[in-house]
């Protein structure tokens, strides 16, 4: 899985990337009351905008992404000093407000994760296969604390078109693999894109607590 996603940076095959901040990142975002200050972590982040928008309305980013070719065109497409450091067995760059860590979602922990308190996912979960879908949605769990919110692109896709990535992931789905750890409420169903026939669903999740 790690491999084919380095190839598809190698070889330019990032058709999910788009040139602008999401529509429903601009939309949603403010209606989950998160505040000014709160770091917020970007699973399989790539070299989104998004993290931008979020950098430029006060909220530091920590973006998790495997393919180095990734960071390094995130930092040449924006402005500001660049700098580097090595933590926690990942290999970190950050500018401005961002950061973003090269490396393994599964193996950033939760010591690395002490100041997260929101988190956004606008390309992960349907990024990955079935079977990895359960291990994703508990990982996230581990890494945010209760009271924690955010924002959950995901996608559904006609049937008979292929498999993916990205793959296709119901509402039902959604709900299996968060419901256990997180209040889910669907936000909005985005129209079919024109040509695929793919359809994104919006979700706000918040961290449940112990006894929640």
């Amino acid at each position: 899985m790690g491999n084919e996603w380095i190839e598809r940076w190698r070889d330019g095959r990032i058709g999910f990337h788009r040139d602008l901040a999401h529509p429903a990142l601009l939309k949603h975002w403010p209606s989950l009351g998160v505040r000014p200050g709160t770091k917020v972590l970007v699973p399989l982040c790539g070299k989104s905008l998004d993290m931008r928008w979020l950098g430029q309305h006060d909220h530091p980013v920590l973006g998790i992404e495997l393919a180095p070719l990734a960071i390094e065109q995130f930092v040449e497409e924006g402005p500001g000093m660049v700098s580097r450091y090595r933590q926690g067995g990942f290999d970190v760059t950050r500018q401005a407000n961002v950061e973003l860590w090269c490396g393994d979602f599964f193996h950033f922990h939760i010591d690395q994760a002490a100041e997260i308190g929101a988190f956004y996912d606008r390309a992960a979960l349907i990024a990955l296969p079935p079977a990895t879908r359960q291990r994703y949605a508990f990982h996230l769990a581990q890494l945010t604390p209760p009271g924690a919110c955010g924002l959950l692109i995901s996608l559904t896709r006609p049937e008979g078109l292929g498999v993916g990535p990205p793959y296709h992931v119901s509402a039902e789905e959604v709900r299996e693999r968060f419901e256990p750890n997180f209040r889910v409420t669907f936000v909005e169903q985005g129209e079919p894109e024109e040509g695929s026939g793919f359809r994104e669903t919006i979700w706000s999740l918040v961290r449940r607590g112990p006894r929640q």
